[in-house]
Order: structure tokens, then C-alpha cells, then sequence
């Protein structure tokens, strides 16, 4: 049985999604918030140190995107983890088309909705995230029938699994943690389009000669910047490249990467601290 530790920090609590956002790219497991903090859960066997956190929070103070914090750390007392997973997934109303719900809740759809089931296990990606819901704001708006996607760092595969059901023909996605990899796949199952939507374990760059009309990438800037290039080697002529997993700070940083690999910005949309861009390739 694993064990695991919790990190609880205290800070505004209108900073506790932009946090979250931040957190995630440390290697845990689950976050909580709650009214007065936000709780994170990791295994015990990763060996995180406290400094790690800290040193994410810091950088949030010295950018001005959160005022200040306190953090602790504990031991968790064994749970049904099940349940607490249970009670803490919603039915969630991305778009007025698209909505995104654990398999274990009912939903009624209305009209013409679109119903995406996912269960996220430990990848992240359930349409709580401001980041998810720009993305499928902006594949609602910019996919095109018939198109090929490719979803990078695919997570719980929520992305390229909404891109073929708002009309993609097929749709890849690709994620280097294992655990995505296979939620991934249990989602694709659970959503009835394991014909036109595979997940693959690995990187950017393990997939060679085959170039989509859509690239889908909700990451954070350090990735965004460094894989650049593979993003635009990936993208037909004129395709798009939809990206999150940005603030809004980020904006001019990302621009100047893109636009120097030969993308020029067409659309982007802010969600409190956070922003999607969509470039389209000018060559």
C-alpha cells in the first residue's frame, strides 16, 4: 500500500487555481482546496522535499502573481482513497456544448451537449482547470471536420478525446508519464472512440513523419519554449497550434519563441491568470 504525505498551504484564497496550475508540475498526486487552504497529496516513495514546493511559491512571489504563503507538511492517515476521489469529481460545464463528468455520476444532457466522460485518476485534466476549459473553448471554435490532432502532454487524453467529438477525424495523443498513458487509454474506452483516438507513451519527438492539421499542447512555458521547434514540425501548412498552461505573463515570451520558429499568433483568450494561444504556421 502506498503512503502518502500532505502539503497544506495558505495564501489568498483567490490564488489557489493559479497555484494549483503551477503545482501540478511537480510530481504529485492529487490536489484539495478548500475554503481556508489548498492541500496536496504525494507519494511518500518520490521523496519531495518541502524545499521544492517552496521554491515554486517563491518564484510566484518574485513574479507578483501571489502576495505571500505559509506551508506545512504532514503524514495522512490512511483513507478510502476511492471515496475521497469520489467526492471531490463534479459534473463539470466547460463550454454550452461540452461537459465533462466522472463515470460515476449521471448527468441529463440538453439538446445538442456533448458529454465527455473522464476519470482522472492522478493526470490532470478533468475541466476544473481554467487552462482545460480555454482548450476546449478553442477546439470548439477552430476545428474543422475531417482534421487530424495531436494532443501533447495528453494526461487524461480529455483533449484529443473533445477534439473528434466536435469533429476531428483522429486524434493522437502522446504523454511521457505512465500514469497518463494509461488513464488515458481507460478514457478512450469509457468515450466509445478507441477508433479514432489513440494515446502513446513518450516524448514529442518519438513521433516521426507525420505532420496534423491541429496541435494541441496545455503545458507550462518552460516546456512550450523548449519544444518549439518539434510543435512546429508537427503542424501542416497553415495548421494551428492551440496552446494553454500559460498566465498571462507569459504572453510575450511565448510569442517571440513561436513566431521566431515560423508561427504567427491568430487568437488568444484570457481566463483570470490564465491565457490560450492559437498560431497558425506561415511556412
Amino acid at each position: 500500500m502506498k503512503t502518502y504525505k500532505q502539503v497544506n498551504i495558505t495564501s489568498i484564497p483567490r490564488n489557489y487555481e493559479l497555484l494549483s496550475g503551477l503545482l501540478w508540475d511537480l510530481p504529485i498526486e492529487g490536489i484539495n482546496e478548500t475554503d481556508t487552504s489548498l492541500i496536496i497529496y504525494y507519494d511518500a516513495s518520490n521523496r519531495i522535499s518541502i524545499e521544492e514546493f517552496k521554491k515554486v511559491l517563491d518564484e510566484a512571489v518574485r513574479n507578483n502573481l501571489i502576495e505571500s504563503y505559509e506551508i506545512s507538511e504532514s503524514e495522512v492517515e490512511n483513507k478510502n482513497w476511492n471515496e475521497e476521489y469520489e467526492k471531490n469529481v463534479r459534473v463539470i460545464e466547460v463550454t454550452d456544448k461540452i461537459v465533462i463528468k466522472p463515470s460515476f455520476k449521471e448527468y441529463n444532457s440538453r439538446g445538442d451537449q456533448i458529454v465527455i466522460t473522464i476519470d482522472p485518476k492522478m493526470s490532470f485534466g478533468t475541466g476544473e482547470h481554467q487552462t482545460t476549459r480555454l482548450m476546449i473553448e478553442m477546439i470548439e471554435k477552430y476545428v474543422s471536420p475531417g482534421a487530424a490532432a495531436l494532443d501533447v502532454g495528453t494526461g487524461t487524453g480529455v483533449l484529443a478525446i473533445a477534439a473528434v467529438k466536435l469533429g476531428a477525424e483522429r486524434a493522437l495523443g502522446i504523454d511521457n508519464d505512465e500514469w497518463c498513458y494509461l488513464n488515458g487509454n481507460e478514457n478512450i474506452v469509457l468515450n466509445n472512440v478507441e477508433e479514432r483516438v489513440k494515446i502513446i507513451h513518450g516524448e514529442i519527438t518519438d513521433i516521426e513523419d507525420e505532420q496534423f492539421d491541429i496541435v494541441l499542447a496545455n503545458i507550462n512555458k518552460n516546456i512550450l519554449i523548449e519544444i518549439a521547434d518539434e510543435i512546429k514540425k508537427k503542424v501542416k501548412k497553415t495548421g494551428l497550434a492551440i496552446l494553454s498552461g500559460l498566465l498571462n505573463a507569459d504572453e510575450n515570451d511565448i510569442d517571440n519563441r513561436y513566431v521566431n520558429v515560423g508561427f504567427r499568433p491568430v487568437d488568444k483568450k484570457s481566463m483570470g491568470e490564465w491565457l490560450s494561444i492559437v498560431y497558425r504556421s506561415d511556412r
